[in-house]
């Protein structure tokens, strides 16, 4: 189901770097995965505590995020 909510739980570093994040392609870093999901979906980021955040996206829109990044699913 294309509709289905999905939460990528993010997990960051006392730097600020990425170090964890799902859903991620195998290709991107998790900071390149990172700056997608924020550049195209930045209201849908919550951040949390103990460097955590979230991103609550529908599947359909994570494929497609995946896709502009030259690797679908």
């Amino acid at each position: 189901m294309n509709s289905q909510q999905v939460i990528i739980h993010v997990r960051f570093a006392p730097n600020g770097r990425v170090i964890q994040i799902s859903e991620r392609p195998a290709k991107l870093t998790p900071n390149q995965w990172f700056d997608v999901l924020n550049a195209h979906a930045s209201s849908a980021f919550r951040p949390l505590a103990r460097g955590r955040g979230i991103f609550q996206l529908t599947r359909a829109a994570i494929e497609a995020f995946k896709q502009q990044t030259g690797r679908p699913g």
